[in-house]
């Protein structure tokens, strides 16, 4: 199935005769088949994404040409790179730095990205890489920016990336260890706390879905020694801050990808998710909904899901059409709780 063509990819179509016999490296914010244009084009092209749906989308038309994880690494082998801007200004750093000892000296390096979206930043991102980069055009609220790399590049350090701090939910204390753009990278957001306070002892089997840096599974794996804690998301870089979290506490989880519950083959007493509704730019819930809605066929018998999400959303008909019984069992005037059971 096809994805719509985005604003920046038709904007990038103007300019295709940048890409032509490139050997290119492509990264960031994908949301389309545009890379298979580029395919085309280039004299060769690998694409680089953090995106676990965008990589099972891609994979059967891109083959080995997609790859999917938190670090790419190997010897100098590209001479263009196409960033397409995160959200994160952090994560468009942390893409930049580990790419840039990928491509040899005077390679051309392209930002692209829709004008509310921090590609106007484009100066200060390449800064460490060479000169003022030129913008190439601007159009349907995009820019295309393209510099050229002229300075030493340092070697790539995954350790360096990560934010490490300490928080306590309720009387468990944990160290977090989060790679830029991940979900608690910065401190326990109030809704994770709310979640993490109305939930009683566990055994059993437990998701966390949308891991995000590890915060829920691993408070819960310390709270309940016992649990068999799985931990999935779609962003490669969240992934890789639970493993993290998880081992700098010194417990056990399973961490791996899954698109909602593409790559879950098994059922659980407890599914408990920090739900994510923002996808990029755009406030996005299909996701959300599906997880909701499939939840109950991933439950043993008397197994239950607890969820926290924003008041202003309206997750409570959808729990009432696929579960037996939901209840609040948290709220304030930003939060509620849901527990509902199968």
């Amino acid at each position: 199935m096809s994805r719509p063509v985005s604003a920046v990819s038709q904007m990038l179509e103007r300019n295709q005769a940048l890409f032509v016999g490139k050997r290119l490296l492509v990264c960031g914010a994908l949301e389309d088949d545009y890379p298979r244009q580029l395919a085309e084009l280039t004299d060769s092209l690998t694409v680089f994404t953090t995106d676990y749906c965008y990589y099972l989308s891609q994979q059967e038309a891109l083959g080995d040409n997609i790859l999917f994880d938190h670090q790419l690494g190997g010897a100098p082998r590209f001479d263009a790179l196409l960033l397409l801007m995160p959200k994160a200004k952090a994560e468009a750093q942390y893409l930049l730095a580990m790419m840039a000892p990928l491509l040899e000296a005077g390679a051309d390096l392209l930002l692209a990205g829709e004008n509310r979206g921090g590609i106007n930043g484009a100066d200060k991102l390449l800064a460490p890489y060479g000169e003022k980069p030129i913008k190439r055009d601007s159009a349907r609220r995009s820019s295309l920016y393209h510099g050229e790399l002229g300075k030493p590049v340092a070697p790539f350090e995954l350790e360096a990336w990560f934010s490490r701090y300490e928080c306590l939910a309720g009387d468990t204390a944990l160290t977090v260890m989060a790679l830029p753009g991940v979900f608690s990278a910065d401190g326990l957001d109030l809704g994770s706390q709310m979640l993490l306070a109305s939930l009683p002892p566990m055994t059993g089997k437990l998701l966390d879905f949308g891991c995000g840096a590890g915060v829920i599974g691993s408070v819960l794996a310390k709270r309940n020694p016992a649990l068999a804690v799985h931990m999935v998301d779609i962003n490669a870089l969240a992934l890789e801050s639970s493993r993290r979290t998880l081992a700098i506490n010194g417990v056990q989880g399973k961490v791996y990808a899954s698109d909602v519950y593409s790559d879950v083959a098994e059922k659980f007493q407890h599914i408990v998710s920090n739900p994510p509704f923002h996808a990029g730019l755009k406030t996005f819930y299909a996701a959300t909904e599906t997880f909701l809605e499939k939840a109950p066929g991933f439950l043993a018998a008397n197994g239950s899901l607890t969820i926290v999400a924003n008041a202003f959303l309206r997750y409570q008909p959808i729990l009432d059409t696929h579960f037996k019984r939901t209840e609040v069992i948290g709220s304030d005037t930003k939060f509620r709780v849901y527990l509902s059971k199968v």
